[in-house]
């Protein structure tokens, strides 16, 4: 059975992704399971993209099979933009979720509800085993709450209420989620090239 290797070593994220290609016909597994916990890359790239893909090549170098590394960024109209590419590490590095959100928080302190649009954006890089590359995206709209809602998720889920269903992501079920968030979308543009990779054989070696 082929291999798909995961380059986060977010436990979260990790769930999230193996929740939802749980169906293929493929063995899901991170890099902290061949013992490459310690493994990191320098996310400087200046788009999602960038970063994406230098996580997935550089984890290439290292481990044979299919290499999955994503990239995700929250962007905030009324914030021109931020947190953007540099979400994880908004409020320095070595910060954590709630460092975050309440420097987020404070950037919005003024700023009415109807002005606290916002979208979660997903960068899902391939590397296939033969070196060709694949590349998907998905986006989720909502706003920004005035206050942390909810027990489950992470990072921004407190603070990001979805449109069309008015609760945050960390209000929602894993289950609920998994079905509408920015990192399904992007696994599900990516589904049908995978699902072309693995029964064709394409990529191999």
């Amino acid at each position: 059975m082929r291999k798909i290797i995961l380059s986060s070593g977010n436990e979260h994220k990790i769930k999230e992704i193996k929740d939802i290609l749980k169906k293929l016909p493929i063995e899901v597994i991170s890099k902290n399971d061949i013992g490459l916990k310690e493994f990191d890359v320098v996310e400087d790239g200046k788009t999602l993209e960038e970063n994406s893909m230098k996580k997935a090549k550089e984890l290439r170098k290292l481990v044979d099979g299919i290499i999955i590394a994503d990239d995700t960024g929250l962007f905030v109209d009324a914030l021109d933009g931020e947190p953007g590419v540099y979400s994880a590490r908004y409020a320095g590095e070595n910060c954590s979720y709630e460092d975050n959100n309440k420097l987020l928080l404070r950037n919005l302190h003024n700023i009415s509800m109807e002005k606290r649009t916002a979208y979660f954006k997903t960068v899902i890089s391939v590397v296939l085993e033969n070196g060709e590359t694949l590349i998907a995206e998905g986006t989720c709209n909502g706003k920004i709450a005035f206050e942390p809602r909810g027990k489950n998720g992470f990072g921004y889920d407190p603070l990001f209420i979805v449109d069309g269903i008015g609760k945050t992501f960390s209000e929602m079920s894993d289950n609920e989620k998994n079905k509408i968030s920015h990192r399904a979308n992007a696994l599900l543009n990516l589904r049908e090239k995978l699902e072309e990779v693995l029964s064709e054989n394409i990529g191999c070696k």
